[in-house]
């Protein structure tokens, strides 16, 4: 599969999508074919029901240096047209490498895995993404305004959400690199384990995932809490979770899920996510409003 991407190699290991980030040799800095890229990656794990989790990780020491500067000073300067290479076109527009409503809009839970540290739009590339696990010696950083510019990809709304609004200040305002323990304690990744187990651990978590869950709970689960999570009470959640779970109940998901627990033994799921979705109308094609 890998034949077809440039700066991704993309990998299926039998319930899981590996997608590394791939170019080590400039620390896999960020760039718009990469962000194309992922977007389209991330459209073939929804139209595969054998993918059950998407792993995102990186190739060499780092996770993501943050975007491509090798344009020298002109490397952001979307209206001298050097920049494009990095944000898509000269009004800042992604088109086609909208990574952070194909991540949103994803059927499928997405991980992380920083192999390594994380800056710029490295980090925030990973913000709508459901589980984040980091080697030890990773660091991250929101390093936008040290080159003159603020947050992108959503940040200013991921971040807070993810480990407050106070951290999320420090952090932007310094724009300083924060080490791995500090991640883990403002609950931006949910796991730090030694640089050397971070691929494994994320195999681990993601195979759990698989083996116990049914797919197509997942992919309604992710989009809940995305959505109803940012809402000031639960009055929205409440309006549509007692009539998934009438509509699921009824379903042959869960009378496996049921039967699997009383019989201790692993779940075999039969509804997919290409063919067995509810409506969502409670989730706009947008989520993000982002483009």
């Amino acid at each position: 599969m890998s034949a077809d991407f440039e700066t991704l190699l993309v990998e299926k290991e039998g319930p899981i999508l590996w997608l590394r980030l791939n170019r080590p040799d400039v620390l896999n800095a960020y760039t718009n074919q990469m962000g194309a890229e992922l977007v389209r990656a991330i459209g073939q794990a929804d139209a595969d029901d054998s993918v059950k989790v998407v792993v995102l990780t990186g190739t060499g020491r780092v996770f993501c240096a943050g975007a491509d500067v090798s344009a020298g000073a002109g490397a952001f300067d979307t209206e001298s047209g050097e920049g494009a290479k990095n944000f898509g076109s000269r009004d800042g527009r992604r088109e086609n490498s909208d990574f952070v409503a194909a991540m949103m809009n994803s059927l499928k839970p997405l991980l992380v895995a920083y192999n390594g540290s994380a800056a710029g739009v490295g980090l925030t590339l990973t913000l709508p993404c459901d589980i984040r696990i980091a080697a030890d010696n990773a660091k991250f950083g929101c390093v936008f305004t040290r080159r003159g510019l603020v947050p992108e990809a959503g940040s200013a709304w991921f971040l807070p959400r993810l480990v407050g609004l106070s951290t999320a200040l420090k952090w932007c305002m310094t724009g300083a690199l924060v080490p791995a323990q500090e991640a883990l304690a403002a609950g931006l990744v949910s796991e730090v384990v030694p640089a050397d187990q971070v691929e494994a651990r994320a195999r681990e978590l993601a195979l759990e995932i698989a083996a116990n869950c049914s797919p197509v709970a997942l992919a309604l689960t992710r989009r809940m809490l995305w959505h109803f999570s940012a809402q000031e009470g639960p009055k929205g959640a409440l309006s549509v979770d007692a009539a998934l779970n009438i509509a699921l109940g009824a379903k042959g998901d869960v009378h496996e899920g049921v039967a699997a627990f009383l019989e201790k033994r692993a779940p075999q799921f039969p509804l997919t996510v290409s063919g067995d979705l509810p409506d969502m109308p409670w989730w706009p094609d947008n989520p993000t409003g982002y483009r």
